[in-house]
């Protein structure tokens, strides 16, 4: 048997598995690609707003750093330099998720302990992961640059950006390979991979936002930027993320050699003997989720800061006539020209709110791992009934909930306030506007309960599309296509906006905490009467 024995097979199975998966990747990096083009040509058709655009951008170290590298007024580079930091990052996220799903992830299950049973050798589980998450990545990059060509985008420029997406999405294959043998569990070994690649990303936009270039060389983030498609096509940079990936490769499969099956090279941290503060399903929800909290709480924080940071550049840009302009006053209600930085400003803060609602879809999926693991099973052993133990967690979700958004409400106030507003009469408009978003992202959480209960199997994919559609079909991801002012199909759409001229309605917030208290019963019914799988 040589070292790659039922590597075949077992990449075929990963196919299998992935086929629900990979598709959406793709199409999220297509799309997006996509998207920017028609922003572009849409929003910037001339000329001269292109150039317009590109002052702006050179006038504010935020937008230099977000975007990276030097903004050209060609619809190309323009789409490029807009989509370019988040398709590198989709596509580095999506093969970490992948390689770590097909390698640690299999052996926190047991399925590599009954895979190793057969004729299968030591490397094939890492190799099979590592082909499928390379191809996968090989795949997105292709589709992106075929489509760009497609729509009329120069072809060699199109071939240059598709392969950065590439092969940012090699570099952190090899990196989640590495994780995978260090760690014990898969959480872990995500974890490390995902820190890594905000590493890469503070680096990289630290690099382009201060003008100190050398630290994208240090970024495998940056190294996709520094490709530069559609203007120089520096070819050569493509190779150093591809030796890179190798020899972090060659890396994980040297230390798969020096740990045991199940086990890791970083050694465990030893926890308490007792823990009395676990009292019930409640403090127990707590224990298990407290850390991602504080985690979601501290980048909440940072990016809402970041973005009332903004504050002084919309000032100045919404003193500027333009259709954008227009367009974000009609939708937000505001017609009084004094008005109207607070409202833009409430549109920051519906972009913390789209994000905040993953939260409770993230915690809501918990419950499912918590149930495919055996240890819900192990709890329901004692006096806590299915009942207590899911509302425990439910508990949890709610308040982590608020309290995110009374932290961004909070946060992007008081700074608002400071730069541009009056910190009597902004900042709470800002925190009860925020607050009045928490039905809304109950209401997402809910639809997620309710798939939880009634088809486990397919409640990942069910959440995810819930919270991809209530974003996409948003008030903040809408104009992207021409829908000003978002859809009635999702929750924040009938929040209130605290700048509005027109009085607040409360009904549309007591019908959103209806819906939810339905959703939530039916949830917790339906989770009653199955039995745990």
């Amino acid at each position: 048997m040589n070292s790659l024995t039922g590597t075949g097979h077992l990449v075929r199975l990963a196919l299998r598995r992935e086929r629900a998966i990979a598709p959406w990747w793709i199409l999220l990096i297509v799309t997006m690609a996509l998207t920017m083009v028609a922003y572009i040509n849409r929003n910037m058709g001339t000329y001269e707003l292109k150039l317009a655009y590109i002052d702006i951008i050179r006038s504010n170290a935020f937008l230099q750093g977000l975007g990276g590298g030097f903004a050209e007024p060609r619809l190309e580079v323009l789409a490029t330099w807009r989509s370019g930091g988040f398709l590198y990052v989709v596509s580095a996220f999506a093969a970490v998720m992948s390689v770590v799903r097909h390698t640690r992830g299999e052996e926190d299950a047991g399925r590599s302990e009954l895979v190793r049973s057969a004729v299968v050798s030591r490397h094939a589980q890492l190799t099979a992961a590592m082909l499928v998450a390379v191809g996968n990545s090989l795949l997105g990059g292709l589709v992106t640059a075929v489509a760009l060509i497609g729509i009329g985008l120069e072809p060699i420029g199109s071939l240059a950006y598709g392969a950065a997406v590439t092969v940012a999405g090699w570099v952190f294959a090899g990196i989640a390979a590495v994780a995978a043998q260090l760690a014990r569990d898969a959480r872990t070994a995500t974890a490390i991979g995902l820190s890594l690649l905000a590493i890469s990303f503070v680096m990289r936009y630290a690099g382009d936002a201060s003008a100190q270039y050398w630290l994208k060389y240090l970024s495998p983030i940056g190294w996709s930027h520094l490709v530069q498609a559609y203007q120089d096509e520096r070819w050569w940079m493509l190779g150093v993320s591809i030796l890179a990936g190798a020899v972090l490769s060659a890396v994980a499969y040297q230390l798969l050699g020096h740990r045991d099956l199940g086990a890791g090279l970083l050694p465990e941290r030893l926890g308490r003997a007792t823990a009395p503060e676990l009292r019930g399903p409640i403090s127990l929800a707590w224990r298990l989720h407290r850390g991602l909290l504080v985690k979601w709480t501290a980048g909440i924080a940072f990016f809402a800061a970041a973005a009332a940071g903004l504050s002084p550049l919309g000032r100045d840009l919404l003193s500027r006539p333009s259709i954008v302009v227009d367009n974000i006053r009609n939708t937000l209600g505001v017609q009084p020209a004094d008005a109207m930085l607070g409202a833009y400003s409430w549109y920051m803060i519906l972009i913390l709110a789209y994000a905040i609602a993953l939260y409770p879809v993230l915690m809501t999926l918990r419950l499912r791992s918590e149930e495919t693991s055996g240890r819900a099973e192990a709890v329901q052993a004692t006096a806590v009934t299915r009942l207590r133990w899911a509302a425990g967690h439910l508990v949890v979700t709610g308040v982590g909930t608020t309290a995110l958004m009374v932290v961004a409400g909070l946060v992007f106030g008081t700074l608002y306030s400071v730069l541009v507003g009056d910190l009597t009469t902004d900042m709470p408009r800002f925190l009860a506007g925020a607050l009045g978003g928490v039905p809304a992202a109950w209401c997402v959480g809910a639809v997620c309960l309710l798939a939880y209960a009634m088809l486990p199997r397919a409640s990942a994919a069910i959440s995810w599309t819930v919270w991809i559609l209530t974003a996409a079909l948003g008030q903040v991801a809408g104009p992207l296509y021409g829908q000003w002012g978002g859809s009635p199909l999702e929750p924040f759409h009938y929040i209130p906006n605290p700048f509005a001229t027109a009085p607040m309605d409360t009904r549309p917030i007591l019908a959103l905490l209806a819906v939810t208290a339905v959703l939530l019963g039916g949830g917790l019914l339906a989770l009653r009467r199955r039995d745990f799988r």
